[in-house]
């Protein structure tokens, strides 16, 4: 075998690239387009992944190139809600601000990435996008709803207080989470207003609060990684062994997808 041949069995795995839509805040007057720091760093801490920040301002003009250079796509949290005429509903919450250009980005991106066969991970507003992208709809105010507990924080307290455990998740058996977690409860915060109703097609609730609510989803009908969660497992990554696993699984599988690109293309991938 020549030296060249070697070399290219031996090829060195790139870094995968994430996409990361960012949302838009208004500052003094100006416009921005913004990602909350939290979310950026289990990305390159623990997920082993370099992220790219995508304005949603924009338009989707630009959605397939971006996806060209993507191993796959994270859809963060926000402070904002999904537009209720999305999902076919009047606004309940008129007083809670959207992003509908995040929305018009996010829904085609979800659908665009499935079609693509790219890993998807989404937190709160991302599980919600999800969803909404996959035809489901929402409880816009889970804490009027019947049987459901409050999962909002309080405005009030400060941030370590905000994001400390708030209540139990039961994990069902015999189902990936399961698997990757090795328990059937787990403690997560809880800083959501609003929260899954019925489900998008191809998804399957693989984690519930006590009150029943849908707390994390998987379509393994739809892509080899697609699963979102609504607490948010971000905070404080590092030091939280359940967020380790999730972050270090998504990144596995976006390491899965430079690898079936670099076989089919080379070190042009």
């Amino acid at each position: 075998m020549s030296n060249s041949n070697i070399g290219n069995n031996n090829q060195k795995l790139r870094k995968p690239v994430v996409l990361m839509s960012m949302g838009a805040q208004e500052r003094k007057g100006h416009d921005y387009q913004v990602m909350t720091h939290k979310y950026i760093t289990p990305i390159t801490d623990i997920a082993g992944c370099v992220p790219v920040l995508v304005p949603t301002c924009c338009g989707t003009d630009d959605l397939e190139q971006y996806l060209d250079m993507a191993d796959g796509v994270y859809l963060t949290g926000a402070g904002s809600n999904i537009d209720p005429a999305l999902y076919g509903q009047e606004n309940e919450t008129p007083g809670k601000a959207q992003d509908k250009q995040r929305d018009l980005f996010d829904l085609p991106l979800v659908k665009a990435a499935i079609a693509r066969g790219l890993p998807i991970f989404g937190i709160c507003r991302g599980m919600q996008e999800i969803n909404v992208a996959l035809g489901g709809d929402m409880y816009q105010k889970v804490y009027a709803e019947p049987g459901f507990n409050d999962h909002r924080e309080n405005p009030e307290d400060p941030v370590e207080v905000q994001y400390a455990p708030a209540h139990s998740v039961r994990v069902a058996p015999n189902t990936w989470l399961h698997k990757l977690l090795q328990a059937d409860s787990i403690q997560v915060n809880s800083l959501h207003g609003q929260g899954l109703k019925t489900l998008g097609k191809g998804l399957e609730a693989i984690a519930h609060a006590e009150d029943g609510l849908v707390e994390a989803v998987h379509a393994p009908s739809l892509s080899p990684f697609l699963f979102a969660v609504q607490w948010h497992p971000e905070w404080q990554a590092l030091k939280n062994p359940d967020s380790v696993k999730i972050f270090q699984a998504f990144g596995d599988a976006c390491r899965q997808q430079v690898k079936k690109k670099q076989a089919r293309y080379g070190n042009a991938a």
